[in-house]
């Protein structure tokens, strides 16, 4: 395993702006669309859980830019657990740009920070992380060791 859960994406013309670069909403969408994938392959239980009650908020997220991207570029999208709490989580994601020679350049690194809630709408009270999520991210910590930065406090 390599540390990371990957989503491969190569971008179209849809998702740049009238320049011909990436517009940087996207790169918030690949995000979500990440998480949104992990949890279908890795974590289906999760998707029962979120029919039910469960509700993923996103509190925070980011995306710091060192390079631009075009129509046609091929990503590699990762995204890695970097901190696990009792009701939150936070995601690392670096956007690399992989070539058909096989070198890759990191073009963007982002985060996000998410808490599990339950209850209505109106009242949603913070519940803990469903324990079969915390497993399906066990193997992408970056330190390698299957235990989140930061633990289950």
């Amino acid at each position: 395993m390599n540390g990371y859960y990957e989503l491969r994406h190569i971008v179209g013309f849809e998702e740049t702006n009238l320049v011909g670069n990436v517009y940087y909403v996207n790169y918030l969408s690949w995000q979500g669309r990440c998480r949104e994938l992990f949890l279908k392959e890795r974590a289906p239980d999760v998707l029962a859980e979120l029919r039910d009650d469960l509700k993923l908020f996103t509190l925070k997220v980011d995306c710091e830019f060192f390079a631009e991207i075009t129509a046609f570029d091929e990503l590699s999208i990762r995204m890695r657990l970097l901190e696990l709490g009792q009701t939150q989580l936070e995601f690392g994601f670096d956007y690399v740009r992989l070539t058909a020679g096989g070198v890759e350049s990191l073009i963007a690194r982002g985060r996000q920070r998410v808490a599990c809630m339950r209850g209505p709408n109106t009242m949603t009270v913070p519940t803990p992380v469903p324990e079969s999520l915390a497993n399906a991210l066990a193997p992408y910590v970056p330190d390698g060791r299957g235990a989140p930065v930061g633990g289950r406090t």
